[in-house]
Order: structure tokens, then C-alpha cells, then sequence
């Protein structure tokens, strides 16, 4: 099979596409011929060595795809020609998702609808699942309230609009260019903020008539996540989960108190760990809202396999809206 493997650590350029002999089949994992690869910002920290789990190399990227079951271990829930979607733990030649061929956990591989594409599948995994837990199980978002999703044009982000809006909540989202400020609107966003040419906080105040946001869904940190404590409402929720800008805040937890707000952390993969029936459950719901047309991965770029560097890359530096997939037959 064709993977693109790293061997060195370094910039996405920096893979090197590599026929690999896969050898036969892990006993207790199922082998996927994988036919789209989403690229995640993780993938580009992995590369770099700047990730919090660092393979040994050589080893490949990619955590989530969609492709067709050619294998499975005796007494799995799919089987030979089965269409499904995996979440990977990148290692090894065969662990990650820029390759013909992955070997998955069964615990993380899903059947997927027959209206559903493998592109979509690629895409809807770790998005939407942060999303969902981040805005129901964290933030506990109900009809009618203000959500304030930063980064709105991003993978995360887009994920969060759209949820946020069939959840029933009215939404405020952030950008830094028209394009992505036009997109969010396009997702379902009531009101889009170019933060690099406006004030996203007064924006809020004027939208919540002074009340402010009653979610925030912030995967920026920094400045992004101090200015939101400016906006946040009474008895307000600011969800973190994560830090694109690079710095970790701190939270003033006396200013927190003074306003009655929460901050409440998102690690959507202790969710595996801890209570893997609630994915479960949640995947449901996902698959129900995406049939029913109320999500949809928004994705801005379909890569041919010996575009892998380059997609990433796009990812890497900010340049991608949504999500990016990479299709090994094409």
C-alpha cells in the first residue's frame, strides 16, 4: 500500500509517500481500505513533534476516516464490504489515516448511513462529537440562549454553528476575513463578527441588548478567551477547548465569581476512556441530525493523495476553512 510515513520530524513537507508492505491483518483489529482522510490541526503537531503523544517512527498521520471493511476479527459488529468510519490512534505504519489501508479498533469503527458519503464520514468524527459534548453535556445550551462560537469558519467551529442553531440557540460567531465571516453566516450564524476589524464583545452586548453570551465555545484561548470573560452573561457557560492561538490564559476565578459564570473544560477523548456509551449515544444523535439535512460538514478542500503535504499544510497555517480531506484513489 501507499502511505505517506514520517520518518523525520518537521514540517508537513516533510513526509514522504513510501510503498509500505502492510502485512496481514491485526487479530483484534479491523483493516479499512480507506477511501477519504480528514486532516485535523493535530496531524500538523504530530509531524512536528509538538503534539502531547509522540509516536516512535517511523509512523503515519491521519486520525479519522471512512472507507470499506476488509477485515474484521471473528465476532465484531462489522464485517467484509461493511461502509464505516474509524477514529485511529496514529503509530506504526498502518495506525494513521494518510494511507490505502488503516487497521482500527473496533470500539472505534462505526457503520454509516447509506446516504452518507465517505467524505462526510471523514469529516463529521471529532468536529461534531466536541461540538455535541462541549454544548450539551459541558454547557448544558438550551433554546432560545446566546452561543458565542469563536473561530466560527474553522473545523471545530463550523461544527459548533451548525449544532448550535438545531439545538435551538441564537449564534454569535467570530472570523478574521470577510470570506470566513460570509461562511459563517452561511452556517446559520445570526450575527458574524470579523474580529480582526471589530470588537466581537461589544458586538455581543449589542446583539444580547447588554445580557451578554450564555455560551462561549472557545478553542482559541489567549486574548480570545479574556476578552469573552468582557461578555459572558449571568450564570454563563465558557466552554474551553482549546488553544489555537498558542497561549494557555489563566482564569481569574475572582472575576468569575464576581459575575457567576462557569468555565468548564472539554477533553472530548476522555469521553473514550471514561464513558465510551455516551460517544455512542452521541453518534446517534449526529447521524440523526445529519439525515435529517441539519448538519453537514462544511468542507472547503478534496486533495488528491499526492496532495497529503500540501493539504496539510493549508490546515497547518490557517488557511482552510471547515475541513480539508484527502482521497487515497484519487
Amino acid at each position: 500500500m501507499r502511505a505517506w510515513v514520517v520518518r523525520q520530524l518537521g514540517k508537513p513537507d516533510s513526509m514522504v509517500l513510501e510503498e509500505v508492505e502492510e502485512g496481514p491483518p491485526p487479530a483484534d483489529k479491523v483493516r479499512v481500505k480507506i477511501e477519504s482522510a480528514a486532516v485535523n490541526f493535530p496531524d500538523a503537531l504530530l509531524v512536528a513533534g509538538l503534539y502531547q503523544v509522540k509516536p516512535e517512527l517511523p509512523f503515519v498521520v491521519g486520525l479519522e476516516v471512512a472507507g470499506t471493511v476488509q477485515s474484521a476479527p471473528a465476532g465484531a459488529h462489522v464485517k467484509e464490504g461493511d461502509r464505516v468510519l474509524a477514529l485511529l490512534q496514529t503509530g506504526g505504519l498502518t495506525g494513521g489515516g494518510f494511507a490505502e489501508l488503516a487497521d482500527a479498533s473496533p470500539a472505534t469503527v462505526v457503520p454509516i448511513p447509506e446516504q452518507m458519503g465517505y467524505e462526510d464520514a471523514s469529516a463529521l468524527m471529532l468536529t461534531y462529537q466536541t461540538g455535541y459534548f462541549g454544548l450539551h453535556r459541558r454547557a448544558h445550551l438550551q433554546p432560545g440562549e446566546v452561543l458565542l462560537v469563536h473561530a466560527g469558519a474553522g473545523g471545530v467551529g463550523s461544527a459548533a454553528i451548525q449544532l448550535g442553531k438545531a439545538a435551538g440557540a441564537r449564534v454569535v460567531a467570530t472570523a478574521g476575513s470577510e470570506p470566513k465571516v460570509e461562511l459563517c453566516r452561511q452556517l446559520g450564524a445570526d450575527l458574524a463578527v470579523n474580529y480582526k476589524d471589530g470588537d466581537f464583545v461589544q458586538a455581543v452586548k449589542e446583539f444580547t441588548s447588554g445580557a451578554g453570551a450564555d455560551v462561549v465555545y472557545d478553542p482559541v484561548g489567549g486574548d480570545v478567551y479574556d476578552r469573552s470573560t468582557k461578555c459572558i452573561a449571568f450564570e454563563g457557560r465558557l466552554v474551553v477547548v482549546g488553544f489555537t492561538s498558542g497561549r494557555i490564559p489563566t482564569a481569574a476565578v475572582n472575576h468569575a465569581l464576581v459575575k457567576n459564570y462557569s468555565i468548564v473544560g472539554l477533553h472530548w477523548g476522555l469521553y473514550n476512556q471514561k464513558a465510551p456509551e455516551l460517544v455512542a449515544e452521541a453518534t446517534k444523535e449526529l447521524f440523526r441530525l445529519y439525515l435529517s439535512g441539519r448538519i453537514k460538514p462544511h468542507i472547503s478542500a478534496r486533495r488528491p493523495f499526492a496532495e497529503a503535504p500540501e493539504a496539510l499544510a493549508t490546515v497547518a497555517e490557517g488557511r482552510s476553512t471547515g475541513k480539508v480531506v484527502i482521497l487515497p484513489s484519487a
